[in-house]
């Protein structure tokens, strides 16, 4: 039987798509392991689902100053030694990284030990871990067509990012039930973040009476963010954050409200969801959230409505438009090359695996 070791961690994003190529790779007869933090998310993520799991230390590798600068150096090489230790003892044919400041260790000792190591960049520019595995990785799984030029020749391949297979299996009815709401009636959802967006959520309560002219809306507002005097509002359903019920509202939503974190768009383009979408700004980010929905405005997956840029006016206008263009929103998408993402990362593994 072949062996994988998957590694990523520190935030859920770093660890669902591995989740994701799980029932593939099982299916394909790999034995899967992960490596992640001691007591990072990824854990309970990844032990629920009867994987083995070994936990390593892991250092925060920062762009500005903290006295932890000093000493977390010292927690990546220690997180060396145990990651050579792990990959030794299972020799895994293949190494599968998602991103994350604990899989810098991971892919050097797979480097070490000459076992093929593929990443997976989820942002147009990779990031600093990311950045520092790549000399030691055989390649780089992109979602935009734009990281090649900062990739060694050879390296990037064109994959998007693994998408959960029980998101595709939705139901709207479900979703009405849950919600209270109809299943004829135009949906948006409206997704701010797993922390929910102040700015979103206050241009979206003060546009509500012109969107709900024309639709229903399901707000996902953020902890500690519901607005109890809309409980109760006809066809405006709020909660601070949907978990397994999520694949449903996506099922019965027509148009989508988002941020543009490089998970949650892909999910959005492989749903073939109309969206809108509300990039972190420069000021709240390192500015990837603005590189990805501009290169989804470019393609035709999405309209961008920059934060700085977002009303009242400015929010009814790109409803609108999304609303009037949606067939071109949605055959635009369907002409994606990243399409079939799982398929493309699995005869990568295999490839390599070999």
């Amino acid at each position: 039987m072949k062996k994988i070791v998957l590694t990523g961690g520190g935030t859920a994003g770093h660890v669902t798509p591995n989740i994701a190529l799980l029932p593939s790779l099982k299916e394909a007869g790999f034995e899967v392991h992960y490596i992640g933090s001691y007591n990072g998310i990824e854990r309970k993520l990844i032990e629920d689902l009867g994987i083995p799991y070994y936990g390593i230390s892991s250092g925060k590798l920062r762009r500005y100053f903290d006295v932890k600068n000093f000493s977390d150096p010292f927690r990546v090489i220690k997180g060396f030694g145990e990651a050579n230790r792990i990959l030794k003892k299972i020799q895994p044919d293949v190494v599968f990284s998602k991103g994350g400041f604990v899989t810098v260790p991971v892919v050097m000792a797979a480097k070490r030990n000459r076992i093929p190591a593929i990443l997976h960049e989820s942002d147009m520019t990779p990031g600093l871990a990311n950045k520092l595995c790549i000399p030691s990785a055989e390649k780089v799984c992109c979602n935009f067509q734009e990281t090649f030029d900062l990739l060694p020749a050879g390296k990037a391949v064109l994959t998007g990012t693994p998408i959960r297979r029980e998101l595709f299996e939705g139901s709207a009815e479900k979703a009405a039930r849950f919600c209270g709401l109809e299943t004829g009636r135009p949906t948006i959802l409206i997704i701010g973040g797993s922390s929910g967006s102040v700015v979103i959520n206050k241009v979206v309560r003060e546009s509500l009476d012109a969107i709900l002219a024309n639709f229903q809306v399901i707000h996902l507002c953020g902890k500690e963010h519901l607005d109890p005097s809309l409980q109760g509002r006809k066809g405006y359903v709020q909660f601070e954050y949907i978990s397994k019920e999520l694949r449903d509202l996506f099922a019965l939503s027509d148009l989508v409200i988002s941020r543009a974190g490089a998970n949650a768009i892909c999910e959005l383009l492989a749903l073939k969801k109309p969206n809108i979408l509300i990039p972190l700004s420069k000021a709240a980010s390192r500015g990837d959230q603005i590189l990805n929905a501009k290169s989804f405005k470019k393609n035709g997956f999405s309209y961008v409505l920059e934060e700085e840029e977002l009303s009242t006016a400015s929010l009814l206008n790109a409803i609108r438009d999304v609303s009037t263009h949606k067939e071109q929103y949605i055959q635009a998408m369907r002409e994606s090359r990243m399409s079939d993402s799982i398929g493309t990362i699995m005869r990568l593994i295999e490839e390599l695996a070999a």
